[in-house]
């Protein structure tokens, strides 16, 4: 068990070995930002379950991911840029009654997937639907440089990146594997790009 002090950011996916660049702004999370790089320079990722209207302490998904501080700048109005890399997923065992302004929790660091790869026709696919996806949208994408990725940057780069909502970026956080993951977003490029852009895609 780790304790972990957390950052609950809807539609925000870190997986291990990827990064994520963040600004804080909060003073809640500047606090957390300063109190990282005085000790461990781990920030646990986690979304907040969807529900209605707004809360200081929404419920939240049971898992995330631990990032570490790979860089950080620290402006002059106490605003923070930092690149987070990921390191692994956790499961929460429990939130702490804490007193700072950020929330804390144990947690169970879960063991980082060795090497995956996929089957060539799912990364065919894979690589078919996000062109398809990304002319829909208007995205600018050079594919030459995604065409070099390995399976695992791809798939868990797409995830990151890719407009779905909280619920839907979740179930690709929890896939069981790289393969089902990249089964998922296909299914996900697929539904959303036969909405138009008003449209977001669900989960239940």
């Amino acid at each position: 068990m780790t304790r972990l002090s957390i950052f609950p950011l809807p539609g925000a996916l870190l997986f291990p070995g990827m990064h994520l660049p963040l600004h804080i702004f909060e003073p809640r999370y500047r606090a957390l930002v300063s109190d990282a790089v005085a000790r461990d320079r781990r920030i646990g990722m986690i979304q907040p379950r969807p529900g209605p209207g707004k809360s200081d302490r929404p419920p939240l998904f049971d898992l995330g991911c631990v990032g570490r501080i790979a860089d950080v700048q620290a402006m002059d109005d106490g605003r923070y840029n930092l690149v987070l890399e990921g390191q692994s997923l956790f499961r929460i065992v429990r939130e702490l009654d804490v007193s700072t302004p950020f929330r804390q929790v144990e947690a169970e660091l879960l063991p980082v997937a060795e090497d995956e790869s996929l089957a060539l026709a799912m990364r065919s696919s894979l690589e078919m639907e996000s062109r398809r996806f990304a002319e829909a949208q208007g995205f600018q994408v050079d594919w030459d440089s995604v065409e070099r990725l390995d399976d695992t940057a791809l798939v868990n780069g797409i995830a990151q990146i890719a407009p779905f909502d909280a619920a839907a970026k979740q179930a690709l956080l929890e896939a069981p594997g790289l393969e089902a993951r990249a089964e998922l977003i296909v299914q996900l490029l697929q539904f959303f790009g036969r909405h138009d852009g008003e449209d977001r895609v669900t989960l239940q």
